[in-house]
């Protein structure tokens, strides 16, 4: 594990408070390769490329370009770092333990005096003879959630240790069933060695991960070609150029004259039957003998003597008793028949006084009137002021 602190030179920097930013990549490439990490909190602070290089990078110096800008005076700077990296396995480290630290950043956990006070309080309670911090991430890249800025909260950090020596019995404790109930109760497991963190690192010894590498069985099988593998056919041979070409006009004929055919001939079907066997004639026919029927009724009924209906006797004025003029005349179209018709035959007006209450004299009028010979008598009630 390797750390890079990144700070402004005096090239772009002619006040030491002016802000300045990095752009880090691989040389000839636009980002950094995937085991290299960088990251700078402000313009103001400095910094920091970390990373674990993998065995495929080993013996392969890798180039990073670092531009500088400066925010205040826009004046930038370019400087090639070359990283040579070097294979670990001639100092193997098979007891892995890794912490995560939860009142930490991990740009604080990689300044030199912090990672040292932390893996000198490691090897106090551990006692190996050789003891190398391997990976340090940040829990932002393991999931974790961004903190509320109050109370000076930190994202988090966990650093990978790796030794020569099996774990302590302190390293141990976290694995015994009273302290996994109580981690799976959130609550704090009972460690004896926790004393000597706490001062300056607070542990969540719940989430320790504790690897013993010399236990680890080796799951790479040998391939075995079976049937899920077609055997190696040798190299591809195209066919020669004496194949005989293919008539495809039968297919032709097959595929599209077929069926062209057979819908032209449902198009002059169904073109016979909505053209040649319309219905809507018949129906055209049926209305106009039903018109001319009715209107045949219609002459009929002119002609005929009808007896008028009550509603259409003569009108008389409720004070003089005067008969109002009939509304029609005898030539009328019964299609618009008025409401009120003339009465024929005149009636006989019969009056007789009634005698109500002071003040009011109110009188009685029958009308005799026949209709179709059927002598009839209607009563006209008429009320005067006094």
């Amino acid at each position: 594990m390797r750390s890079l602190p990144l700070k402004g030179q005096h090239t772009i920097c002619e006040i030491s408070n002016d802000p300045i930013t990095f752009n880090t990549n691989l040389m000839g490439y636009p980002d950094r390769p995937g085991w290299l990490r960088y990251i700078q909190r402000t313009p103001y602070s400095d910094g920091v490329l970390y990373g674990s290089p993998t065995i495929e990078n080993v013996g392969k110096p890798t180039i990073i370009e670092i531009t500088a800008y400066n925010r205040r005076t826009f004046e930038t700077a370019r400087h090639n770092l070359i990283i040579n990296i070097m294979s670990a396995e001639d100092f193997p480290l098979p007891y892995q333990a890794e912490f995560f630290i939860k009142n930490m950043n991990v740009e604080e956990m990689l300044a030199s005096e912090v990672l040292g006070d932390f893996l000198g309080a490691v090897k106090n309670v551990w006692q190996p003879e050789r003891l190398n911090a391997i990976n340090i991430t940040s829990a932002l890249d393991r999931g974790g959630r961004v903190p509320l800025p109050i109370n000076d909260m930190k994202e988090g950090v966990y650093v990978m240790v790796g030794a020569d020596v099996p774990f302590s019995s302190c390293l141990r404790e976290v694995e015994n069933p009273q302290n996994q109930l109580r981690c799976s109760q959130e609550m704090e497991p009972v460690i004896t060695c926790d004393k000597k963190f706490r001062t300056e690192f607070n542990i969540d010894w719940c989430k320790i991960s504790l690897v013993d590498k010399t236990k680890q069985v080796s799951t790479y099988q040998e391939v075995i070609r079976g049937e899920g593998i077609l055997p190696d056919g040798g190299e591809y041979k195209p066919p020669s150029d004496t194949l005989k070409s293919r008539d495809y006009y039968s297919d032709f004929l097959i595929t599209l004259a077929v069926p062209s055919a057979v819908a032209l001939v449902l198009f002059l079907i169904l073109a016979y039957i909505m053209c040649c066997r319309r219905e809507g004639v018949i129906q055209l026919v049926h209305h106009s003998a039903i018109q001319k029927s009715t209107k045949e009724l219609r002459e009929m009924s002119k002609n005929r003597e009808i007896a008028w209906p009550l509603s259409t006797l003569p009108v008389f004025h409720p004070v003089t008793g005067e008969i109002v003029p009939p509304l029609h005349t005898d030539s009328y179209d019964n299609t618009s028949m008025p409401l009120m018709q003339t009465q024929q035959n005149l009636p006989h007006q019969t009056q007789i006084p009634q005698q109500q209450t002071a003040g009011e004299f109110r009188m009685t009028t029958f009308q005799r009137f026949e209709v179709n010979g059927i002598p009839e008598e209607r009563k006209l009630t008429e009320a005067m002021n006094l």
